[in-house]
């Protein structure tokens, strides 16, 4: 073959067609010669670049943990060097023959920006701190932008490079865990990126940076609306076997596919039925001009989304007539509509200012200029519910304001209509829910990490579930530590806040047992701590705006329990015991804890007799103590304390400012809480190095 290619070359390169065999096997020998060197060229060049891959998490701006080993790893081709610079020290590493690779350096002190060299790679602006795990649901991952209502001027004046934030993309996986996670950047904390950063994170490393002085790191993994479940390995999950059979039916070759493919095409369709048949789409109810006296006049708070029996799905248009002096109508103006239930698309005056897609953000619409005019103007929303009831949320802001902070009021009476009515439409399968699925792709891809703790905000998703919230959360803390091999690693759990309706009488509460299951938690496995925030939430909003205070909480208990500040008084009064005394039961709390704060009245407790049959009781501070009775209970059993979704304005505390967990003094819970006895072992499908 080389021969013939040899032919060929002479007789085309020498415009000859007679053939020299002498001067052929000249060319040929100086031909193989430079295939050889060529090879040999390229075999070196691919080895030259042969190119080390790193996780995504190693990059520029990150935060090493301090005072621990730090681990940096990363894949390459099998059996090939890598060599990491790091304060001019070089440690060296092979990897393995799948590829992988791992170097160990010595523990380092708090500092930087320092710069690291992995073979060709060049990282810069890196800071040695302290790392934070941030995880749980919508309520670890709500933004600045969100809170800006209530921090405005101490957001918009803080900067501090020394703490750096990064957000993990969503994802899920049914196949086990992931190597690595989607790419994503560390940012610091600037006026450029702050807006994106999430409240509870931020207040607390901005507390925590002014106790200690030493960088933070926040790697930031909440998903919103996830439960427990799907934050833990499979390994721990075999209490609760149902969870993996469900996994087993999702995972099922083409069962995801095909059901996604159906929701969509069942959502689509639902949409395309409810726009063709909109009275208020074909008859352009956005019109300003539009005559809208024959609809009915409601109160924008009342029920006007149901029929007497049902809620009425499917679309219904608002509208509500204000006027603007002249003064207002050259400025630039900002719509503040609440919050919705359940999505909307708003115009006024006939133009669209934006919409959104769901009941929880703030709508907050930027009105352009030129759009107002002296006079009457009009507002039009155009709400779509699918599982009722349609409705304004109250106590949130209602209104214009104009860029000289003058406000028009939107409160009051609106005209409505129904445009088209349609069943309502069932919630589909959430597959990035289930079990194990958010571990596989955003926990354990993370395990060669060094972290300084967790803080945990989660449970809303798990209340209509509270009686094995206890036993999935011990296993996810066992998970976690076993994953990190830190068999101590601290835990700083967020209480879930006050939310929904107050109730005129004492009763049961799947939110007070869910908190209870995480006070529990908190006092029997060790290196957990407890942010109570009963007193910051919002009935009104599953995402309460107050998210500094659960930091500078957060950050209290950091410092006691991760920190060894002992000084620090991070729990408000925590029970202990009760003592009958006749018709009076006697609470005492745990020491330290105990310098309770004076108040005219004690509020939030009821008890009952051996019956169980809770009635409102008085209670009143005694010394170190609370004496709780009701004067109709002569004998009586137990007294329970702030239990209920939402037990309104409570204030047991300690003069520290802090406020007591809710509790009950006799845990009459079916399922006995007890600590997770999971022994630390290296199976999380990652391979350690």
């Amino acid at each position: 073959m080389i021969y013939l290619q040899m032919k060929y070359l002479c007789h085309t390169n020498n415009n000859s067609f007679l053939f020299n065999p002498m001067k052929e096997y000249m060319q040929r020998t100086t031909f193989l010669k430079r295939c050889v060197i060529g090879l040999l060229l390229l075999t070196g060049t691919a080895w030259c670049e042969a190119k080390v891959k790193l996780p995504v998490l190693v990059s520029d701006g990150m935060v090493l943990q301090c005072e621990q080993p730090i681990r940096i790893w990363g894949w390459a081709d099998p059996s090939e060097k890598v060599e990491v610079t790091f304060l001019k020290k070089k440690y060296a590493a092979v990897t393995d023959e799948s590829g992988r690779w791992a170097v160990n350096l010595p523990a380092t002190k708090a500092g930087g920006p320092y710069s690291m060299n992995i073979n060709d790679i060049v990282l810069q602006d890196i800071l040695v701190g302290d790392v934070w795990l941030c995880a749980g649901q919508s309520n670890m991952e709500t933004p600045m932008s969100r809170i800006m209502d209530m921090f405005p001027d101490e957001i918009l004046s803080y900067e501090n490079t020394r703490i750096r934030y990064v957000k993990l993309q969503q994802d899920f996986s049914f196949a086990g865990p992931k190597s690595d996670i989607k790419p994503v950047s560390w940012h610091p904390v600037t006026q450029e990126h702050v807006m994106s950063m999430a409240g509870v994170p931020y207040f607390f490393a901005k507390s925590l940076y002014e106790k200690t002085n030493v960088p933070v790191g926040l790697v930031n993994t909440a998903v919103g609306g996830s439960p427990a479940e799907a934050w833990i390995g499979e390994d721990y999950l075999k209490e609760f076997p149902y969870y993996l059979l469900d996994k087993q039916i999702c995972q099922a070759d083409g069962y995801m596919e095909a059901t996604n493919k159906l929701q969509h095409m069942r959502n689509q369709l639902y949409n395309q039925t409810l726009d063709s048949n909109d009275l208020g789409l074909k008859g352009n109810w956005k019109s300003p001009t539009l005559d809208d006296s024959q609809w009915a006049t409601v109160d924008m708070f009342a029920n006007w989304a149901s029929d007497g029996v049902n809620w009425i799905n499917g679309s219904h248009w608002l509208r509500k007539s204000f006027d603007v002096p002249a003064e207002q109508t050259g400025q630039p103006a900002t719509l503040r509509l609440g919050c919705i239930i359940n999505s909307d698309s708003v115009f006024v005056n006939g133009t669209f200012v934006g919409s959104t897609g769901y009941q929880y953000p703030p709508r907050v619409y930027q009105i352009p200029v030129g759009v107002l005019r002296e006079g009457n103007n009009n507002i039009t929303i155009r709400l779509f519910c699918s599982a009722g009831p349609a409705s304004f949320v109250p106590e949130k802001p209602y209104k214009i304001i104009f860029g000289n902070r003058e406000e028009v009021s939107l409160l009051g009476e609106w005209k409505h209509r129904v445009g088209c009515q349609l069943f309502p439409l069932p919630g589909g399968v959430s597959f990035s829910n289930k079990a194990t699925v958010l571990y596989n792709a955003m926990i354990a891809p993370l395990k060669g990490m060094t972290f300084k703790g967790v803080i945990w905000y989660q449970g809303e998703s798990n209340a209509g579930r509270h009686n094995e919230y206890y036993d999935l959360m011990s296993a996810l803390i066992q998970n976690w530590r076993n994953l990190f091999g830190k068999p101590d690693l601290p835990f700083l759990l967020c209480q879930l806040p006050i939310f929904m309706e107050q109730r005129p009488y004492p009763g049961d509460s799947s939110w007070a047992r869910l908190r209870d299951a995480q006070l529990k938690l908190s006092q029997h496995i060790p290196h957990v701590g407890l942010d109570v925030n009963i007193d910051l939430g919002d009935w009104n909003d599953i995402h309460p705006l107050n998210k500094k205070d659960v930091g500078y909480r957060l950050m209290l208990q950091a410092m006691k329990l991760v920190y060894g500040q002992n000084g620090f008084v991070a729990d408000g009064p925590v029970y202990e015991s009760q003592e009958i005394r006749g018709n009076e039961i006697v609470l005492s709390f745990r020491e330290g804890t105990n310098d309770l704060q004076p108040v005219d009245e004690l509020k939030g407790f009821a008890i009952a007799g051996a019956d169980g049959k809770y009635q409102w009781a008085k209670a009143r501070i005694d010394g170190h103590r609370v004496v709780v009775w009701n004067e109709a209970i002569a004998h009586p059993a137990v007294v329970r304390y702030a239990w209920a979704d939402n037990p309104g304005a409570v204030n047991l505390r300690n003069k520290a400012g802090l406020p007591a967990s809710p509790f009950q003094s006799i845990d009459n819970n079916t399922k006995a809480y007890r600590p997770a006895t999971l022994s630390l072992h290296d199976n999380e499908g990652i391979t350690a190095q």
